[in-house]
């Protein structure tokens, strides 16, 4: 099989595509980022952190199979390759070592709120060519805020 087959026009199914492709990414991204901080957190709150990274992962990679299975019914190739992930993620390297319970939680909040935006972005792109493409990243976008939240709910003051 060469061809997927689906009802978008072809500048349609390019711009839906570009958007799944960029929320992959993030999503992706959030993950590793996530799962970086999970094993390294430390500090007098690391277990409410340590479990909600926890949480924050497992929304992301179930969100992460979702998009990318919709941008293969749509006719694309989705690209989650390491390589792919960080040439086109939207945050830096994320530090190695020890990473205190505050740094790890602003570390996250940061990520998270450059994600959200992009998606938003995103959900704006794809309104008028896929409909149900912006259903997908509306829920993408619910879960991140969520989890955007109960990170800062977390910061001291």
């Amino acid at each position: 099989m060469t061809k997927i087959d689906n009802p978008l026009s072809a500048d349609a199914q390019k711009t839906t595509a570009e958007e799944l492709q960029a929320t992959l990414i993030e999503l992706i991204d959030i993950s590793l980022v996530g799962k970086q901080a999970h094993w390294n957190v430390v500090g007098s709150h690391f277990r409410s952190v340590h479990l909600q990274l926890d949480e924050l992962v497992a929304a992301a990679r179930s969100h992460a199979d979702v998009i990318a299975e919709r941008a293969v019914a749509l006719g694309a190739n989705p690209d989650g390759s390491p390589e792919t992930v960080v040439a086109e993620r939207t945050g830096g390297a994320v530090p190695t070592g020890y990473l205190p319970d505050d740094d790890a939680i602003g570390l996250v909040v940061d990520r998270l709120g450059r994600s959200i935006g992009r998606i938003r972005e995103a959900m704006r792109a794809v309104e008028e060519t896929d409909p149900a493409s912006q259903d997908l990243l509306n829920s993408v976008l619910l879960d991140l805020e969520k989890q955007s939240w109960m990170f800062q709910a977390m910061l001291r003051s």
